[in-house]
């Protein structure tokens, strides 16, 4: 028995989602990323005497729509806070944010784990304002700042410390990052820092409730390296403890290159913030008839439109599964059968050619450059007996790709892709074939029907591929009778 079987991870996480509104969250700085250095910056944003900010209403609502998602609690009575440290991408000194009436509080998110679901409670989801950004990789002797982010809305979204593996982590993060992007919240690029995850990891004997000292580790801008983070720290604490040594409290910065973590600093306490509140913002009043607006607006969530596709449409829970693990692609399977009522079809071609053009492209799902109608298009030929999915999915589907101005009839007109009905002429094509075969046609006459493949595929190749596989079918058992 290994010396880390004796031990259990323990790990709370905090994810910071950057709100998608159009300003910044106390001020009318634009929100946008990939501006020129410090050009998105006001008095309110830079904290210049006698400037007052102003709340964003929106980030209200979207803050609001999350706890909801989540099946939290929305507090009415609002109140913000200053929270004062020293960054040099801090302008203010302070940042603004909720302290002790965090806008949502408890929920749960529901991951999938091999051995079923498993519910990670929430602590708290509360408003506050980014920081700017340190860029250390661009001069070698000095650190540069960029201030265009300092102030940008965020949620922080707290769970409680119900997390038991790096595994059950990625799933978390992983809803967290789908849920964001179903309710338009935030786009969820790590890579971007638009969604940023901090995890306070710490150790415990399997069957204990005492916890060793937790540490935070930072500076994570992907789901994996979050996982291989936990995986590291796991390691460490437990060599640290069985050779006697004490965990301190820290903040720990991980190194994605080498997978490790390293020290930054001793872990501040609440006190160390100086938090009082913020004597230039009023308390905010979420009202019932205001939570009921966000809530009649918010749009189906993945768990609903995967029971909808397994249970009105008659999808598979794998096909359900694939559907919604995303909004771009729930929302082009919705746009495709619009067009047509072959679900299964539209599954299909999603998890098949157009994931596969995604993938070998290493572009992202919204970048696929074929509209849902074009893929309709394909399958409706295959429908009317126009073509079968071979031929549209590897002759007729790269084509469209590159000539989308012209429909899937069209290019199957010009290529002399049309599949033939005509018995006579697939009658000619199964003469030819029975004639090359006629030790395997005297084997299938024996009891060998599996060999039926053969001939169907035979005759598909003689013609091209234009023959209709099931007539083709129907007149070789004719044949062979």
């Amino acid at each position: 028995m290994s010396i880390y079987d004796k031990y259990e991870v323990v790990v709370g996480l905090e994810v910071h989602a950057q709100l998608l509104t159009k300003s910044k969250a106390y001020s009318s700085d634009t929100n946008e990323f990939g501006a020129s250095p410090n050009s998105l910056l006001s008095p309110v944003t830079l904290g210049m005497p006698g400037a007052l900010p102003k709340l964003n209403k929106k980030s209200i609502e979207l803050a609001v729509k999350m706890g909801l998602a989540l099946e939290c609690g929305i507090r009415e009575y609002n109140e913000f806070s200053r929270k004062n440290y020293f960054y040099a991408d801090l302008p203010k000194g302070y940042q603004i944010t909720q302290f002790d009436t965090p806008i949502c509080t408890d929920g749960l998110v529901m991951i999938q784990m091999p051995e079923g679901r498993k519910a990670i409670r929430l602590e708290r989801i509360h408003l506050e304002e980014d920081a700017g950004k340190s860029i250390h990789d661009i001069d070698p002797f000095f650190t540069l700042v960029d201030l265009n982010r300092a102030g940008v809305p965020l949620i922080e979204i707290v769970s409680r410390p119900d997390l038991r593996s790096s595994d059950e982590a990625y799933a978390f993060l992983t809803e967290i990052r789908k849920l964001v992007r179903y309710l338009d919240i935030c786009d969820g690029n790590m890579e971007e820092g638009s969604l940023r995850c901090d995890a306070n990891i710490s150790i415990r004997i399997k069957g204990q409730d005492v916890l060793n000292q937790r540490v935070e580790v930072k500076n994570m801008n992907s789901i994996r390296n979050v996982k291989r983070a936990i995986e590291y720290e796991f390691t460490r604490q437990v060599d640290a403890v069985e050779k006697g040594e004490k965990i301190h409290m820290e903040t720990r910065n991980f190194d994605a290159v080498s997978g490790t973590t390293s020290s930054m600093r001793s872990k501040e306490m609440a006190h160390d913030y100086r938090y009082f509140p913020e004597p230039d913002l009023l308390p905010i009043i979420v009202n019932e008839t205001f939570i009921n607006k966000v809530r009649s607006e918010m749009p189906a969530l993945p768990n609903e439109l995967k029971h909808k596709f397994q249970h009105e449409f008659g999808l598979s829970e794998y096909d359900a599964a694939i559907l919604t693990e995303d909004k771009f692609v729930s929302d082009y399977f919705s746009k495709i059968i619009a067009h047509t009522k072959d679900y299964k079809a539209a599954a299909n071609w999603i998890s098949g050619p157009v994931k596969s053009y995604v993938n070998e492209n290493a572009i992202p799902f919204e970048s696929f450059p074929l509209s849902a109608d074009k893929i309709a298009e394909l399958i409706i030929l295959i429908e009317n007996g126009v073509t079968n999915f071979s031929i549209a999915s590897n002759k007729l589907f790269p084509v469209l790709l590159n000539e989308s101005n012209k429909s899937a009839m069209q290019i199957a007109e010009e290529l002399n892709l049309v599949q033939s009905s005509d018995g006579d002429e697939i009658g000619k094509y199964i003469d030819m074939v029975l004639n090359e075969y006629p030790e395997k046609v005297l084997e299938y006459k024996n009891g060998k029907k599996g060999l039926m493949g053969l001939f169907v595929g035979e005759v598909m190749k003689k013609s091209g591929g234009k023959s209709d596989p099931k007539i083709t079918t129907k007149l070789l058992n004719e044949k062979l009778a």
